[in-house]
């Protein structure tokens, strides 16, 4: 039986992402057989960034180590009316570089990323994750997240 050994980086800073940072993000978006059909060159990334950027319940953040982007998601405040009102995050575009996966730094992210909602005052925190990345939704249900609902999309 093989031995895995997690190093959590001790290192990381959680930052807001900058423009200097898009083209290390869109890389991760793309560093998988799911993001590499769907992610390409575009000026809408830009457009798209700076949109996100100005609205403040959206956050891009980024985890640096050393000054490289070492991972990335979206951190979106969600106001409602159900659950007495309660505001949720959603969580989304959740990328590790791939020199950096098997170290703990997803769950660093995640962890961040609930703690941040915890601190905001939120009711939920939710996120999905494609049907096809088995390994990561194993993942999020190990840091307790549960597939209670049955997502659908709409490509348009």
């Amino acid at each position: 039986m093989r031995s895995t050994v997690i190093r959590v980086p001790t290192d990381v800073i959680f930052r807001s992402a900058t423009e200097a940072d898009l083209p290390a993000i869109v890389a991760l978006l793309a560093d998988d057989a799911i993001g590499a059909g769907r992610e390409g060159e575009s000026d809408r990334y830009l457009t798209a960034f700076r949109d996100v950027s100005a609205d403040p319940r959206n956050h891009v953040v980024v985890a640096d180590i050393g000054g490289e982007v070492a991972g990335t998601l979206q951190l979106t405040y969600i106001p409602g009316l159900s659950r007495m009102g309660a505001e949720r995050a959603q969580i989304e575009g959740v990328r590790v570089a791939s020199t950096h996966r098997d170290r703990g730094l997803g769950r660093e992210m995640i962890t961040w990323a609930v703690d941040q909602a915890k601190r905001r005052g939120c009711g939920l925190v939710q996120l999905t994750s494609d049907k096809r990345r088995t390994d990561a939704i194993r993942f999020y249900a190990s840091l307790g997240f549960e597939s209670t609902h049955e997502g659908l999309k709409l490509s348009l």
